[in-house]
């Protein structure tokens, strides 16, 4: 329990510990709904990332830690992206990406407890995206010998499917769907797909704003999920 004489020291002043618990008694009135106060997350942020404190970092992941695995849970694509990596895999995963993209980055702030927690959202559905994208051939973790050399088992050609139809159900326009199938279930990269399909995509920059499209929806059927539950 947090104690009410480090809730009143200055922020720069506490120590870490105390900053730990507060921060935890705030986000647990935030998964509530309930009023709080984000200065004690944003401090911990702040010392990882803008000063490069190496224990406020830990500090983060495990404050964060179980609500990244909620989200896991809840996300759409668990079950199929459980087939190449555990839920704790893909969970360390998106905090390594959200710290090397924020990290001494000036251009990353967050000024609310909100938007830190959108980002590292945002970067867990990353990390499950594109391990997605390039094991749904199982170029990482074959599941059996491959039928010929160079090519994938049966087995992972049903899992690359599997992957696919789950993730086509989330979308509900056709040239998303399309892009997506490149992207994830023929596991083709940007510029390949504008070399391989030019009469669809023309542009390298349209392909990624696209994706991000995709990565918002499959967000957004997440968060209806989570909601639900």
């Amino acid at each position: 329990m947090s104690s009410p004489f480090f809730s009143e020291l200055p922020l720069q002043v506490m120590n870490i510990s105390a900053l730990a618990d507060q921060c935890m008694s705030e986000i647990g009135k935030y998964r509530y709904g309930e009023p709080y106060q984000d200065r004690y997350c944003l401090e911990l942020f702040r010392r990882a990332l803008v000063q490069c404190d190496s224990l406020a970092w830990k500090v983060v992941q495990h404050v964060f830690n179980e609500t990244m695995i909620g989200w896991m849970r809840s996300h759409p694509l668990r079950e199929a992206a459980c087939r190449f990596e555990s839920e704790e895999n893909y969970v360390a995963q998106a905090f390594t990406r959200f710290r090397k993209a924020t990290v001494g980055n000036q251009k990353v702030e967050f000024p609310t407890l909100a938007a830190a927690l959108q980002y590292l959202r945002a970067s867990l559905n990353a990390a499950l995206l594109d391990t997605l994208r390039t094991c749904s051939w199982s170029k990482r973790m074959p599941l059996s010998e491959p039928d010929e050399p160079g090519k994938p088992s049966v087995e992972n050609r049903v899992a690359a499917r599997e992957v696919w139809e789950v993730i086509r159900s989330q979308l509900p326009g056709e040239r998303e769907q399309r892009l997506a199938y490149l992207l994830f279930h023929c596991g083709l990269r940007p510029r390949e797909i504008v070399h391989l399909c030019p009469q669809e995509f023309s542009e390298v920059g349209e392909i990624h704003r696209l994706r991000r499209h995709i990565f918002e929806r499959l967000q957004w059927n997440a968060d209806r999920r989570e909601e639900g539950d």
